[in-house]
């Protein structure tokens, strides 16, 4: 089958999509998007996590048919649209040190992402938690992590009109 979404903003088609096919497959494999990584492939431990019409989901876990039509965000596309390089929560994780061997890294900075937007100034540790409790990582003690969202919420309340 062909399915067609937009992905970061553009259009994109998959063809040759088998039935139970999914999401993480098609934009790892099919649509060279290699940002969202394939760990455990049922939806335990966020590493392929992107925006499916703006909310967050496992990609592994969502059929490549279940996407025809709708809009998809992956790490890929945070960048996408800022002035000079990466997103202000990509930038954040990489200062404060929270990428390791980086296979969690996208999932978190997408669920990071998500928390960031629909908050106003630095949320409390708790609620960081909350927000990333689907996201596992077993190199951290998840401070840096922390670390990172809390630099990211500063600049981005800064910047924010």
């Amino acid at each position: 089958m062909r399915v067609r979404l937009t992905v970061n903003g553009e259009p994109a088609t998959a063809d040759d999509v088998w039935e139970g096919e999914s999401l993480l497959f098609v934009l790892r494999e099919r649509l060279a998007l290699p940002g969202s990584k394939n760990a455990c492939e049922q939806g335990e431990c966020g590493s392929c996590t992107v925006l499916l019409d703006d909310v967050p989901v496992c990609a592994c876990l969502v059929a490549a048919g279940q996407a025809a039509g709708r809009e998809v965000v992956t790490v890929e596309g945070l960048a996408r649209g800022v002035h000079l390089g990466l997103h202000p929560v990509q930038q954040a994780f990489i200062e404060a040190g929270a990428v390791q061997c980086g296979f969690c890294t996208p999932g978190l900075i997408m669920q990071a992402y998500d928390l960031l937007r629909h908050c106003a100034g630095v949320p409390a540790d708790p609620d960081i938690r909350e927000a990333l409790a689907g996201n596992l990582c077993r190199c951290t003690g998840y401070e840096k992590i922390l670390d990172a969202v809390r630099l990211a919420a500063g600049r981005m309340a800064r910047e924010a009109p």
